[in-house]
């Protein structure tokens, strides 16, 4: 049988768990901490999710046991399937001490710089030099390309259930910028920049003010940021006689142009931390 039938048979099943299938979970995590299967992957144009990961992740939550750690001088409890994730010198990974944790299962590339504080869950895949500035949040599940600037106070969601349900994608070279946060059923182009302080979910209507239209999620829920977009918090009215007496807006981001050579320039800076 082969792992992804076995995880979906152990998924199913109830305890007693035998040696055998916490030798299969382990299996399946290593896998997942070294970035060998993903929950989502790029096919084509298209991420596909792969459900069967998740629900492996699912899985080890059922059969852990809850037990003491110690990490960082503080001691914690949790299951015993997701300890912390080991690192070492070899996986040219620059963690910056000062109370970054990351879990088990979560695939972290080499070059990747992770400044502190910052989390990163199980399942998510961060790739090759990309940069986590502080107090940075990547839920499960969620993917990040190669080259990624994900500034200060962002919140990337994850999601395990449903089962089927999109994660956060962000692809390569895409710059997010400070306290900005993006959540479910999102899939953010590559070269994309999103400005301080945006808000994006999939049903968030993005209004594109170079090409004219209203962008929003398709019929499987995702919301996808156009390539090279640049997008920022805009303002549109409220309907109503009540909120327009009362001069009453609500939030959207709007893209308000694509990248030229004065976006590149800014989004060049901070290359040299990456070395």
């Amino acid at each position: 049988m082969d792992l992804e039938s076995k995880i979906l048979e152990l998924y199913n099943s109830c305890a007693p768990y035998s040696k055998d299938d916490f030798d299969t979970f382990e299996r399946f995590i290593s896998l997942l901490d070294n970035g060998e299967i993903r929950s989502a992957e790029k096919k084509g144009d298209e991420w596909i999710v792969n459900s069967w990961v998740k629900k492996g992740i699912l899985l080890g939550f059922k059969i852990g046991k809850l037990v003491p750690y110690e990490f960082q001088g503080i001691r914690m409890f949790d299951k015993s399937t997701y300890p912390p994730k080991a690192l070492s010198p070899e996986n040219k990974v620059r963690l910056v001490p000062g109370g970054t944790s990351l879990r088990r299962g979560a695939f972290i590339a080499p070059g990747v710089t992770i400044m502190p504080p910052s989390y990163v869950n199980v399942g998510a895949y961060i790739d090759e030099k990309t940069m986590l500035d502080s107090h940075s949040l990547i839920g499960s599940c969620a993917q990040i390309g190669k080259n990624c600037h994900i500034s200060a106070g962002v919140q990337i969601g994850g999601v395990l259930e449903p089962i089927n349900a999109s994660p956060v994608i962000v692809e390569d070279d895409v710059l997010i910028g400070g306290n900005a946060g993006i959540f479910e059923g999102v899939i953010i182009r590559k070269r994309a920049v999103i400005a301080a302080g945006v808000i994006i979910t999939s049903s968030t209507k993005i209004y594109d003010v170079v090409f004219n239209r209203i962008i929003q999620k398709d019929k499987n829920g995702i919301l996808e940021i156009p390539e090279n977009s640049v997008v920022v918090s805009g303002s549109r009215p409220a309907k109503g006689e009540f909120a327009q007496k009362n001069g009453i807006s609500i939030y959207t981001p709007v893209i308000i142009k694509y990248r030229d050579d004065k976006t590149e320039e800014k989004s060049q800076l901070e290359k040299v931390l990456r070395q």
